[in-house]
């Protein structure tokens, strides 16, 4: 089904359709002393480092990164700037009271927006239509998962949720066996790496310094030691992601959790006429294994889930390689969404890893009696949520009262992974019950979900 030679990893698709990574910046040049020390040059980091300096001009930033701005997930994502809870609003609701949960709803909703007005402020083309969020249900089991879904959102403010039948979702994106969708408009389609690209020369512009090929091995209060000299800082922020536990002390933090994605070459327009997605909707679904979709700007399908979820040790990749059962199965699972485009060749294949808190939640905090911040555990909703983690670590660092330093997710801290083996044990025995869940449903008439699901939830803590 997946081509040998489709193009496997070079970071991502989005790098090389920008004709691959940009050339690198200069590394550090040795002992810097500045004000805010930021480490990770993805969106966190960039967002963090483009408030800070926007906000208090005289501020001395500078931002660290191992290889290039945008080389990790910020730069190999499927596109989607959402409005999700990372983890739910019910576990703040039951820490910190409806309206904290409310709030901080609102917040990831408006960030949407703000994302979207700072592109265009600063001149970002990112390839951006807000054309909101459709989920599918393709089995009668996903159908009722959708419905409790939207019943839950309803049951919330500023969700904006739409059920819709088997027609009308249809009428928005053709995807075959769709039964039903829920749909909201707090979303928009962006191009992950002409996003990172663009923030990153923004970051520049206001007078942030970004040192790029510069590996941190170690943070701690005042300094962030790296290969190429020490950093001295007031403030040191932890925005690494997915990239976590290669600092020291920090390997069970956050489980570096593998994605990876397809991309088609561009679909004709006999093949769009039958499928639609006028409105260039994010495209997910409401299986247990979820796949994420968009049509890009020059009409091909990005088309992402998971393959082998973790790699034993916490270990992370360098050049975005996928495997090729992973292409695979991607593959035939576009094709069964869309019987058009199975004509239509793979044109690349590219992986990624996401940061994974031990409770699924994202978190973002400061401490001023060390000056050690940190922000992450998106578990693959941060493209909006970054922005969000970037503008709290600004007001957060500059002491400022607003209302993003009090929302529920600052100081959000969990205990840590269980130390190997048990981690990639459990990780894997998830994801084998999720599969074996979604292949039950499939083969099933049943609307109650498979009994294995409910096993990984436990076991993941999601329950």
């Amino acid at each position: 089904m997946a081509d040998a030679r489709v193009p496997n990893g070079d970071v991502s698709w989005w790098w090389r359709q920008l004709g691959g990574p940009p050339a690198p910046r200069p590394a550090l040049p040795g002992p810097v002393d500045v004000d805010v020390a930021i480490v990770g040059g993805g969106y966190t980091g960039l967002w963090a480092a483009y408030y800070l300096k926007t906000r208090q001009p005289d501020l001395r930033v500078a931002v660290l990164e191992q290889r290039f701005a945008g080389f990790g997930a910020s730069g190999r994502n499927g596109g989607w700037l959402t409005n999700t809870v990372t983890g739910g609003r019910a576990r703040y609701e039951a820490s910190h009271g409806r309206d904290a949960a409310i709030a901080q709803q609102r917040a990831l909703n408006e960030t949407v927006d703000e994302v979207i007005a700072v592109a265009a402020r600063e001149g970002i083309e990112a390839d951006i239509v807000k054309g909101g969020e459709l989920g599918v249900a393709r089995t009668p089991s996903q159908l009722a998962r959708l419905r409790a879904a939207v019943a839950d959102e309803r049951s919330w403010p500023h969700t904006d949720v739409e059920e819709l039948d088997a027609a009308a979702t249809a009428a928005r994106i053709g995807v075959r066996g769709a039964l039903g969708g829920a749909w909201h408009p707090h979303c928009a389609r962006v191009h992950p790496a002409k996003l990172a690209a663009g923030l990153a020369k923004a970051v520049e512009r206001v007078g942030v310094t970004i040192y790029e090929q510069t590996a941190v091995r170690e943070i701690a209060p005042g300094r962030a030691v790296t290969d190429r000299g020490v950093v001295t800082a007031a403030h040191v922020l932890r925005a690494t992601e997915g990239f976590t536990a290669d600092l020291r002390g920090e390997h069970r933090t956050w489980l570096p959790m593998n994605s990876s994605m397809i991309v088609t070459e561009p679909l004709p327009a006999s093949a769009w006429s039958a499928i639609g997605w006028d409105d260039r909707d994010t495209l997910g679904d409401f299986a247990h294994v979820y796949m994420y979709a968009q049509r890009t700007a020059d009409d091909r399908i990005a088309f992402g889930g998971r393959g082998v979820p973790y790699r034993y040790g916490s270990r992370v990749d360098t050049d975005g390689t996928t495997q090729q059962r992973t292409i695979a199965s991607l593959t035939r699972l576009l094709r069964e969404f869309f019987p058009d485009a199975s004509d239509v060749p793979i044109a690349h294949a590219w992986a990624g890893v996401l940061g994974v808190s031990r409770d699924w939640a994202a978190t973002v905090g400061h401490d001023r009696s060390t000056g050690l911040g940190w922000a992450g555990g998106y578990v693959g909703t941060g493209v909006t949520a970054t922005n969000l983690a970037g503008r709290t670590l600004a007001d957060l660092v500059l002491g400022r009262d607003t209302d993003l330093v009090r929302l529920p997710w600052v100081g959000h801290r969990v205990r840590k992974w269980e130390p190997e083996p048990l981690r990639w044990i459990a990780v894997n025995a998830i994801y084998t019950a999720y599969r074996m869940a979604d292949r039950a449903e499939a083969s099933g008439s049943g609307d109650r979900t498979a009994w294995p699901a409910h096993v990984a939830d436990f076991v993941a803590g999601r329950h």
